[in-house]
């Protein structure tokens, strides 16, 4: 069993109507049709969403995506209409509210790895393969890759986990043409991401893409190369073959699994709540990830 430790209560503004909590986001619509997404502060590990929030959490990763979407536009349309604050909505919305085009959404999670490691690393030490891709001999964690591979998943339920699946499994749901267009877009907006990360000291490992269709169009949704959608490593701490410091929520998952929090992940217990020092140091590690990355400090 796994889900929300404790589910909260969506807030409810005139001229919007609630569809949706998510692990991170609230998602309405508006009376023009339109989708309103908010990000919350919430963190998820082990598959729960814990009842400790992170500060700030949910801005950088608003404000770190639109940054993104600048520079990936000549590579993939995007589904941000307005950064605008809906009528009525709470201040505190300021920063992580998007008004976005009504996607018709690819039941896909299209993932890029550039590097080895996390379940990909998992399926190589069995097969010598990630998700049916064949892979050289000797790979270890943290390797790079000849070249970035597509690798992609199906999408879970709150508290479940993606699983990787084939291209041909992807072929089988989505067809041929959208599954070919899904790789292509995936592995050059990977690509500029990942060039664009090394130029400013980190390694962009892997990251995952959602992507729906406008018409005939298809559209980069959701979030995109956050330290919740993407494994960001220090380039100068970078060494196959042990598992790599990184940008994200890993303070979280290290307290969780130690012996101070007391939690068993393999109970069906919910975790407890965070300790400050552990909030504190997370908050730190994202906004870390967003100024090295967009060279701007957060405020």
């Amino acid at each position: 069993m796994s889900g929300f430790v404790e589910k909260p209560e969506p807030i409810q503004v005139p001229g919007l109507v609630h569809l949706h909590t998510g692990k991170v986001r609230e998602l309405y619509r508006n009376e023009a049709g339109d989708l309103v997404m908010v990000a919350s502060d919430r963190i998820s590990a082990y598959d729960w969403v814990l009842p400790t929030e992170i500060p700030d959490k949910g801005r950088v990763l608003t404000q770190l995506s639109l940054w993104w979407f600048e520079r990936l536009a000549d590579l993939a349309p995007n589904h941000v209409l307005s950064t605008e604050l809906p009528a009525g909505a709470p201040a505190d919305w300021e920063g992580r509210a998007l008004v976005c085009k009504s996607l018709r959404m690819v039941p896909v999670e299209c993932v890029a790895r550039g590097y080895l490691t996390g379940s990909g690393l998992a399926e190589y030490d069995e097969t010598r393969t990630v998700c049916g891709l064949a892979l050289p001999e000797g790979l270890v964690d943290g390797s790079e890759l000849p070249a970035p591979i597509f690798t992609p998943a199906t999408k879970a339920e709150v508290g479940e986990h993606d699983e990787n699946v084939s291209y041909e499994e992807v072929v089988r749901q989505v067809g041929a043409d959208t599954a070919a267009a899904l790789r292509q877009a995936t592995l050059a907006v990977y690509s500029r991401a990942r060039d664009i990360a090394r130029e400013r000291g980190i390694v962009l490992a892997d990251t995952k893409f959602e992507f729906g269709f406008d018409g005939d169009d298809l559209v980069l949704a959701d979030e995109v190369l956050t330290p919740d959608s993407s494994r960001f490593w220090p380039a100068d701490r970078w060494e196959p073959g042990r598992a790599q410091p990184s940008y994200d929520k890993q303070f979280v998952r290290d307290w969780l699994t130690s012996a101070e929090s007391g939690w068993d992940r393999r109970s069906e217990q919910p975790p407890p709540p965070l300790p400050q020092q552990v909030v504190d140091a997370t908050r730190a590690k994202y906004v870390e990830a967003y100024e090295l990355l967009t060279g701007q400090s957060w405020s």
